[in-house]
């Protein structure tokens, strides 16, 4: 199920007469969804996990109720959604994206939390440990710090003469800093000069362009909620600097931009549904543990290649899990 499938399934939840909604709310187990991005954006992810729901008996309006909110890359909206999620007194918050995640934790120590895709949650301090959680929250890692080094092996592949990269960080969120830290290290290690451009807001975007001016010959962008939300105007931007690009989301790719290697979204967001159903049966999240991503999608897009003048290697080619034209 992909977006298109997903808004409509919104629409007929909404279509539901208020007072019945209510009724049944007061007495079903409630799932508060605090999405990081839009559902235009991520709603096939969504998707994901409430198929795995349906497929655990949990289906939303007969047994359980699922309010959704949608953060759009602000954690001062998401802070305001987990408190609001508090209010109405949900029995799990499910959400993803470090910085979405860390508002809902600071909102609650008791309500339930489960992460769909969080980067690196032992390093940021969502949970003590991978096997050991505690607290109250647990769900599925990333582990973009990770991937690294294979981000690097690729743009290596595509761009033999590489020697300068750029790295596009949001400063503002813990997980994207720890990426950056993995990428300077992997870079050194194959004598790369590295330029680190730092973002605070959406408005420093166009600037850090116009700075990176011949500076790079690759840009690499960490994954983060606001550079996200804005990777329209990265990838527009990263074309008018002839910059190719890598990215940690296949999302990016789809809007333009030329590669990614990823995780597999709709995976992570499918076992989450496990989690949900775990706490619902009575399991605390300290008890279950943080697992890790299985299946990795590399994507280019091969339109993108053509118009920055890059031929693409047939090996890379044939490694891709999906090649856009």
């Amino acid at each position: 199920m992909r977006r298109r499938a997903f808004i409509t399934l919104l629409g007929s939840a909404a279509a539901w007469p208020l007072a019945a909604r209510a009724q049944q709310s007061a007495k079903l187990p409630t799932i508060g969804f605090l999405g990081s991005g839009t559902p235009a954006s991520q709603g096939h992810w969504v998707a994901a996990f409430v198929k795995r729901l349906r497929e655990l008996g949990r289906i939303d309006g007969r047994n359980i109720t699922i309010e959704y909110r949608w953060a759009e890359g602000s954690s001062d909206r998401a802070a305001e959604f987990a408190t609001e999620f508090i209010r109405l007194q949900v029995d799990v918050i499910v959400t993803y994206a470090t910085p979405i995640v860390v508002a809902a934790k600071q909102a609650t120590s008791v309500v339930p939390i489960v992460f769909a895709a969080a980067a690196d949650p032992v390093g940021t301090g969502l949970v003590a440990s991978l096997a050991r959680p505690g607290g109250n929250v647990t769900g599925l890692s990333v582990q973009n710090t990770d991937l690294a080094g294979k981000h690097l092996e690729l743009l290596r592949d595509l761009i033999p003469g590489l020697r300068r990269l750029a790295i596009m960080v949001n400063v503002g969120n813990s997980a994207s800093v720890l990426e950056t830290r993995e990428v300077q290290a992997a870079a050194r290690t194959i004598r790369l000069e590295v330029a680190t451009i730092e973002i605070r807001r959406a408005e420093d975007i166009s600037p850090a362009f116009e700075e990176l001016k011949g500076r790079a010959d690759a840009l690499y962008v960490c994954v983060d909620t606001v550079l996200f939300a804005h990777r329209v105007r990265i990838n527009t931007l990263a074309l008018s600097a002839r910059l190719p690009t890598i990215v940690s989301n296949r999302e990016y790719v789809e809007a333009g931009g030329l590669m990614s290697y990823a995780v597999n979204y709709p995976d992570l967001f499918r076992r989450a549904g496990d989690y949900v159903d775990k706490i619902l049966r009575g399991m605390k999240p300290a008890d279950i543990p943080v697992e890790q991503p299985t299946k990795f999608d590399l994507v280019i897009n091969l339109t993108t290649a053509k118009a920055l003048g890059l031929d693409v290697p047939p090996t890379l080619l044939a490694r891709a899990d999906e090649v856009i034209e």
